[in-house]
């Protein structure tokens, strides 16, 4: 059963963290936190996903709040650095954040960026870890796929190139031309009615899969089973989430058996600030734990009025799409 609005908004925060990079075109991150009898929920789709597909990230945000994380399998989780679509002369300073970590996912395709830029950013990455993956948000045609990635693999291997195209049929193609590289499925993912079509399809090696949009920790799980059947493993991601979302990130991710690749839940390190202090990276791994907002936090980063009743209002119409 489902807390009402009331219950929902009673006690929640709107927060807007300014960023130190611009990040999937932001830079700063809205977000509304819940607090329930479990702990702290986060809601915070994206401002413009519609109400139907932001109804998963408010049902992932109640499940934190008023049932709490499933039982885990360890302690700790490894995780990847994330380096934004900055200059190469940049990216010492972002790996700087992330002592210990030895896998980089790094953004490419950049709208306005030259395939020489990724080149150069992807070069400057593998001077300072060993593992490299890339993420193009499905920004290029199979041709441009193929000839980004087979640029990109001259200096050496990466790891996998994640949503290298936009649609299923696409990532099909381009994991048969580059039979070399695995492929990883994001968005085909989590922005699909079926999320297993893009593995029955052949068109994925790898899932990264992220709490908020599959409705929460144990939808997640239930999807990681369903991938496993298949034999592909998973990668649990953030969604630029605060340290509350991330916790419910690392949550899922320590619950998961078998984690055969660093996952995405170090992008803390792209605010300014966050919600709360979190325990640092040790050995390029965070501790699966709950994180507690700092009441100081939650009144610095508070958004404005209008962007409080923005959200409220949100939260309104989104809880009529959970059923």
């Amino acid at each position: 059963m489902n807390p009402g609005t009331g219950e929902l908004l009673d006690g929640s925060h709107v927060l807007s963290i300014p960023m130190r990079t611009k990040f999937r075109g932001i830079t700063t991150r809205e977000v509304m936190l819940l607090r329930g009898p479990s702990g702290w929920g986060e809601f915070s789709p994206f401002v413009e996903y519609d109400d139907q597909e932001s109804a998963a990230w408010l049902r992932s945000a109640i499940e934190a709040a008023w049932q709490g994380p499933p039982e885990p399998y360890r302690a700790r989780v490894r995780v990847n650095a994330t380096v934004p679509a900055v200059t190469a002369a940049e990216v010492p300073a972002i790996l700087a954040r992330y002592p210990g970590v030895d896998t980089a996912k790094v953004k490419v395709a950049e709208r306005g960026q030259s395939l020489a830029e990724d080149i150069a950013r992807v070069r400057a990455v593998r001077a300072e870890v060993p593992r490299v993956r890339v993420d193009a948000n499905g920004g290029w045609t199979v041709d441009q796929a193929v000839e980004a990635l087979t640029a990109l693999r001259e200096d050496g291997e990466l790891e996998y190139a994640e949503q290298p195209c936009a649609t299923v049929p696409e990532l099909v193609e381009v994991r048969r031309r580059l039979p070399g590289v695995r492929i990883a499925a994001d968005e085909s993912i989590r922005r699909a009615d079926d999320p297993m079509r893009v593995v029955r399809a052949g068109g994925a090696d790898v899932a990264v899969l992220k709490v908020a949009p599959l409705g929460g920790m144990r939808a997640l799980l239930e999807l990681a089973g369903e991938l496993g059947e298949y034999g592909v493993p998973v990668v649990v991601s953030s969604a630029l989430d605060s340290a509350v979302g991330m916790s419910a990130g690392l949550a899922a991710a320590a619950a998961i058996d078998k984690l055969e690749f660093a996952c995405g839940l170090g992008t803390g390190s792209l605010f300014v600030t966050d919600v709360c202090d979190t325990e640092g990276l040790v050995d390029g791994t965070l501790p699966a734990g709950r994180a507690e907002p700092d009441p100081e936090r939650l009144a610095a980063l508070a958004a404005p009025a209008d962007r409080v009743a923005w959200w409220h209002e949100r939260v309104r119409r989104v809880g009529t799409h959970l059923g």
